[in-house]
């Protein structure tokens, strides 16, 4: 076998093509290649928990990508951050490790997707896992991504936060991903002994010294090449300007994202036929879902200033980053060694609410994110934290679209977000939500202020506006080439393979029919794993 002809081709390194290069690989009866844009993805910052500030405005390891100007966001331009190199963006979130409530799934598989409903994937998720509840009705403690469950090394101020919650009546939580979804905790993260634990750390760099796994990096994929009947035999690739063919004998399966794996489509001729023909582009077939259905979670933080230390204090000083450290590098615990995002859960907004539709976080740090990705990201000179919130399950959709026929152009990404006045209630529902809480005795007695959005913010109109000109995404793009039964709304078929077409299948956050409630790494690696089974059940069948 020649070098350039592999049994499998994965695009993208990230959560997905991480897992899928593992699993693919795993028996040794197939050579797999797996191409990444990226590099290794060495920086030291990326295995330290609190490091993901460190990679979000780094342009090695973070495509930032940007929206086009939101009408509904005061007309701005919404920063988009992407995973660049082995780990994709899993390598640079904030690692909070949440499945979503049982009826996202239930939908998918109410959508015409069968195999996909709770009772269906929670194998795959307790697969992934090696938990520190060991092997329960929920959990596994046998799966390869390791999970701390952060109450155990939370900050001291996170308790004001849990008891304020029960004064109001809110249910306290201690599994997210366990009997019940609904309430208010700290997350569990995907750390592993004060390391980040991502699909790179857990999956591919163990399977690398496999002879039969292949990585391309700093090569980007072009297109995908398909013969006359339509059959997806390899791709082009280009490794600092040179370009050759790469072909697969069995699938190509593209793991690059909720914006690049529809890109990578719509530039190989799998897309909406009035797009493609704009930029001159063959028609393999006419996919008009291709790069609709964009999905994503909106929110946005309240800022406090703290009667009593915070994080804050712990890391916003030489001496306490240096004590930090020694604490970190001699027992693996303290404030370096879990994600910042620490409290939070799943609330209903209001009473007519039958399931969870607001998530929240709590952080015991106050940050400001700068709008200049040269200045630094570092916490308030002061003894601060912050509560924010997003809509669970936001309605809003919008379009991931080519911007020329050039692959290296970032295509335009339209989320369109608040266009549904479910979208727009619930950021006033979380608003209230929020100030509510302030006002338990528990929290009111650490506060000192609130200092944004501060008094003049007071009532639903101020609220929603603030949300408008200070909200942001939370970077849980998803849904771009959803799965489903129809090729005229759908790109992928229950088994993720492209609807027009054979040989290809895509395996990432873009086949989410819809968004799942919470953060969505852990649903992403999920895909992954049942990815990379129906996959081999195929190559059986075949």
């Amino acid at each position: 076998m020649s070098i350039s002809e592999y049994d499998f081709i994965i695009t993208g390194a990230g959560s997905a093509g991480c897992i899928l290069a593992d699993r693919l690989s795993e028996s040794g009866d197939y050579s797999v290649l797996l191409i990444e844009a990226g590099g290794k993805n060495r920086l030291p910052w990326i295995k330290l928990p609190i490091g993901f500030a460190k990679t979000y405005y780094h342009p090695t390891y973070n495509y930032m990508y940007y929206s086009e100007e939101e009408p509904n966001m005061a007309g701005r331009k919404m920063y988009a951050p992407r995973g660049k190199g082995q780990g994709g963006s899993g390598s640079i979130n904030a690692m909070i490790y949440v499945r979503g409530q049982a009826s996202d799934f239930d939908a998918w598989a109410q959508a015409g997707n069968e195999g996909w409903s709770y009772a269906d994937v929670l194998p795959y998720f307790k697969k992934l896992e090696r938990h520190p509840l060991g092997d329960t009705e929920h959990h596994s403690g046998s799966g390869k991504v390791g999970i701390t469950q952060m109450k155990k090394g939370a900050h001291p101020f996170c308790s004001h936060y849990l008891k304020g919650a029960e004064q109001l009546g809110f249910t306290l939580n201690d599994d997210f991903n366990g009997a019940q979804f609904e309430g208010i905790g700290i997350y569990d993260a995907n750390i592993y002994k004060g390391f980040r634990h991502c699909s790179n750390s857990a999956h591919l760099k163990p399977a690398l010294k496999r002879p039969n796994l292949h990585v391309l990096r700093d090569t980007v994929v072009e297109k995908v090449l398909f013969n006359e009947d339509n059959h997806a035999y390899g791709v082009q690739v280009n490794t600092a300007g040179v370009q050759q063919t790469l072909k697969a004998k069995r699938e190509i399966v593209l793991s690059a994202g909720a914006v690049d794996s529809p890109k990578l489509l719509q530039l190989s001729g799998v897309g909406d036929t009035r797009l493609l023909d704009k930029y001159g582009i063959p028609v393999v077939t006419h996919s008009p879902a291709v790069g609709q259905n964009l999905q994503d979670h909106l929110c946005v933080s309240y800022y406090f200033k703290a009667k009593v230390k915070t994080l804050n204090d712990d890391l916003g000083s030489l001496f306490g980053q240096a004590k930090a450290a020694l604490q970190y590098v001699f027992t693996r615990s303290g404030p370096l060694s879990i994600s910042v995002n620490q409290g939070g859960g799943f609330v209903k907004g209001s009473d007519t609410e039958t399931l969870p539709n607001l998530q929240l976080y709590f952080n015991p740090m106050s940050y400001q994110i700068p709008a200049d990705p040269n200045a630094k990201l570092a916490p308030d000179p002061y003894s601060g934290f912050l509560v924010a919130f997003n809509s669970c399950r936001p309605s809003s959709k919008g379009t991931v679209e080519l911007s020329s026929n050039n692959p290296s152009d970032k295509p335009f990404i339209r989320p369109n977000y608040l266009s549904t006045e479910k979208d727009i209630e619930e950021v006033r529902q979380g608003s209230r939500l929020i100030r509510r809480l302030m006002q338990a005795p528990a929290l009111k007695a650490v506060t000192a202020e609130e200092v944004k959005p501060g008094d003049a913010v007071n009532d639903d109109d101020s609220m929603l506006q603030y949300f408008r000109e200070q909200g942001g995404s939370i970077y849980h793009l998803c849904g771009t080439c959803a799965m489903g039964p129809e090729q005229s709304n759908a790109v992928v078929d229950a088994r993720l393979k492209v609807h027009g077409v054979t040989g290809l299948r895509v395996v990432d956050a873009s086949i989410f029919p819809n968004i799942t409630s919470g953060n969505i790494n852990a649903p992403v690696m999920m895909v992954a794993e049942k990815g990379a089974d129906l996959i081999l059940e195929d190559q059986i069948n075949h």
